[in-house]
């Protein structure tokens, strides 16, 4: 088994999808009308696959985003990123260092939900693996 994406709901979609495009996701399709409301698919540039499912529905907009902590996203150079989107009017915090050579930033999305965005240490694995808490 492995996870194949997240669907996250959205009170706005054409305003999350500009969030989510100016962070780098791009968009592969829509299926308009389900049980949850319209699905919105979003890929990373380096990824074959959806990771990332908006959740549309007008009759349901994001009240609560608690139950999400946040997303992460995983980047090769921290500063750069935050330099781009910054000039795509999208903020980011300050890097941050929260482990030997793993660097943070986080911002948030039209809803609230956070998003941090990491950078790996030379040599590491794309994920975090059982080596992380040796």
């Amino acid at each position: 088994m492995r996870m194949l994406h997240l669907g996250l709901r959205v009170t706005d979609l054409e305003r999350s999808l500009a969030f989510y495009t100016a962070l780098g996701y791009a968009e592969l399709g829509r299926v308009p009308e389900t049980g949850f409301g319209s699905l919105t698919m979003l890929k990373l540039p380096d990824d074959p696959f959806v990771s990332l499912e908006l959740v549309h529905d007008p009759a349901r907009p994001v009240k609560d985003v608690s139950a999400v902590n946040h997303l992460v996203v995983q980047v090769d150079d921290l500063e750069a990123t935050i330099a781009e989107l910054a000039a795509r009017g999208v903020t980011a915090g300050p890097p941050a260092e929260p482990g030997p050579g793993i660097r943070t930033s986080w911002l948030t999305d039209p809803d609230g939900h956070r998003i941090e965005l990491v950078q790996w240490p030379p040599g590491h694995p794309a994920g975090m693996t059982a080596a992380d808490f040796v």
